[in-house]
């Protein structure tokens, strides 16, 4: 946005301190002035004494006090022009960093040295916004490396299994439709979880009143059967637990950590369980399951886009490895907190702890599924 130039704050500055040093002087010689004209008698006769009066002392005082104005007027130009250059210093370099963070430079910083002033607060908080933001940036980059690669996927293979048909003439049909069909549904899944991912970044949603417990029942109903053709047990727990929020977006979270905790668990005769509960002011979601122990540094990758961890293969329910990213931006967006630790004996414990809804929250209509259920 193109603006006319105009005066630069350190010239407003100078022209101030010059301008109130002028002021106080004047002030000054005017107290002065009205001493002469008060207690300086007209004529002064004392025998033998050689007494200036009144009249030449007003001769005298003029010259001088005009002297001393011009000595105030530029010793006040030149130190307010000093003066206005050191205060103005530390937002030069604050502006010259907004200049390099505006051409891509991400990396730099402040680092106002001295004690804790408006400026240095300035600094610190712009050397803040820079951290973050050269970290979202940096995220998104790899967000979208990754998510390049895991879209050209399927159309890779696609077209390979399409090739092969069109080189091939006697393959058959059912096969090559049955393998298009599972990669295509594939891409699609992906393609919905980006666009949940979207939406959830961009806190484009209603709040109102959610029961945590049945987002609970209602995933535990759904991937039960999944549950059971791994053998495992999906015990769940808890009373009304109200949190405030987009009851769409909660159930995709309870049942990505739901489907996850299935998925990654023991081959056989293994355990999830959910509770829910209210603590401390907050809504609290758990989820546990039995597993391979996890070192804490892959525990603390698993929220990374497209990470699923160790052994994880690709199966029919294996997801798009965006399970637990999805549930880390929903739980930001409801300014929430999402902690993963790897559990004593083995698997993952997620809590995710969400504000708790105010009585007087509109409620969602959500289907009625018991809670306390164990399955």
């Amino acid at each position: 946005m193109g603006r006319a130039p105009g005066v630069s704050v350190r010239l407003k500055l100078t022209l101030s301190y010059a301008g109130f040093l002028m002021v106080a002087g004047a002030l000054l010689l005017a107290a002065v002035w009205v001493f002469l004209l008060r207690y300086v008698p007209e004529e002064i006769n004392i025998r033998g004494v050689s007494i200036p009066d009144r009249s030449e002392l007003q001769r005298t005082f003029a010259p001088k006090a005009t002297a001393a104005m011009v000595f105030l007027l530029g010793f006040g130009l030149v130190g307010g022009w000093v003066l206005a250059g050191s205060m103005l210093a530390p937002l030069t370099r604050i502006t010259n960093a907004t200049r390099l963070a505006a051409n891509g430079s991400l990396s730099h910083r402040i680092q106002l040295e001295g004690l804790n002033d408006e400026f240095r607060e300035l600094a610190d908080a712009f050397d803040t916004m820079l951290a973050r933001l050269e970290a979202q940036v940096a995220e998104q980059q790899r967000f979208a490396a990754n998510a390049s690669h895991e879209l050209r996927t399927p159309l890779a293979i696609t077209q390979t299994l399409l090739d092969v048909a069109r080189n091939d003439p006697r393959s058959g049909t059912s096969e090559l439709v049955e393998r298009l069909h599972y990669v295509n549904t594939r891409a699609i899944d992906l393609t919905e979880a980006l666009l949940l991912l979207s939406r959830a970044d961009q806190r484009s949603f209603t709040r109102e009143h959610v029961d945590l417990s049945l987002a609970v029942e209602e995933a535990a109903e759904t991937l039960l059967p999944l549950a059971e053709e791994r053998g495992l047990a999906i015990e769940t727990s808890g009373d009304v637990t109200p949190a405030l929020g987009s009851h769409a977006l909660l159930r995709q979270m309870t049942t990505n950590l739901v489907h996850n905790a299935i998925v990654h668990n023991l081959p056989e005769r293994g355990t999830v369980r959910v509770t829910t509960d209210v603590d401390a002011g907050s809504a609290v979601l758990t989820v546990e399951n039995t597993g391979e122990k996890l070192s804490p540094h892959l525990v603390s990758t698993l929220v990374e886009p497209f990470q699923r961890g160790s052994r994880r293969i690709r199966t029919g329910h294996a997801g798009v490895g965006l399970g637990l990213a999805i549930v880390k931006s929903i739980v930001q967006a409801h300014d929430g907190t999402l902690t993963l630790a790897p559990g004593t004996a083995g698997g993952l414990r997620v809590t995710v702890r969400l504000p708790v809804a105010p009585p007087d929250a509109p409620a969602e209509d959500q289907p009625d599924y018991p809670t306390g259920k164990s399955k």
